[in-house]
């Protein structure tokens, strides 16, 4: 029998706690901002969010006093994810990419070099692949993504590039149809949420090539 778990939302349409994923991803998918994570025990949950509170009220206090700093927009960050990038050598070009622990940076997992594609094609495959790992685990982690391009497409369950269908883009675009086939499978799946870099600065996963 599976464990039971227990979910707190601190940031969420409606937070609180709560006794399944399903009913945790009501509050939270699509939710700007959303913080959440699960617990073993009740016990557990209801001090996590207690103490969530208590915590976000000495916080107030202090920014009143302080002034809104780098390190309060730093904890919006939901630690609880994986952010996901691309490198890529030329655009049509080289394409491979990875996810990593939003915190750590250690590699969760990484697709080697696609002979050829688009830096926008390797987004959009990091983002599904981030999904259907934590699908594939029961893992409860939002993805974090700073390709508003690849974000809509995953939305969208689709598409819109200029890259030819030949020999040389055999590959990415096998990896691409697969992708598209296991989103529209599904009716749902992980919050997504845009990595800001503008205040974070660049995403965990970044292979520096810019």
């Amino acid at each position: 029998m599976a464990k039971s778990k227990y979910y707190v939302v601190w940031a969420g349409r409606k937070p609180g706690i709560y006794t399944t994923w399903a009913e945790c991803q009501k509050q939270t998918t699509g939710f700007s901002g959303a913080r959440f994570k699960s617990f073993e025990s009740k016990a557990e949950a209801e001090a996590a969010y207690a103490g969530e509170a208590s915590e976000r009220a000495a916080q107030a206090s202090v920014r009143s006093a302080q002034g809104a700093s780098v390190a309060s927009s730093k904890a919006s960050i939901i630690t609880n994810s994986i952010s996901v990038d691309v490198g890529s050598k030329g655009n049509p070009g080289i394409v491979e990419y990875k996810g990593v622990d939003t915190v750590t940076g250690e590699i969760i997992f990484a697709h080697p070099e696609i002979a050829k594609g688009t830096n926008n094609l390797g987004e959009f495959l990091a983002i599904v692949h981030a999904l259907r790992w934590i699908e594939e685990n029961k893992s409860d982690k939002i993805v974090y993504s700073d390709s508003q391009t690849a974000m809509l497409w995953v939305k969208n369950k689709a598409v819109n590039t200029n890259l030819a269908r030949d020999k040389s883009t055999e590959e990415i675009w096998f990896l691409v149809d697969r992708a598209l086939d296991w989103l529209r499978s599904r009716s749902s799946h992980a919050p997504i949420f845009k990595w800001n870099t503008a205040e974070w600065g660049e995403i965990k996963a970044d292979y520096g090539r810019k």
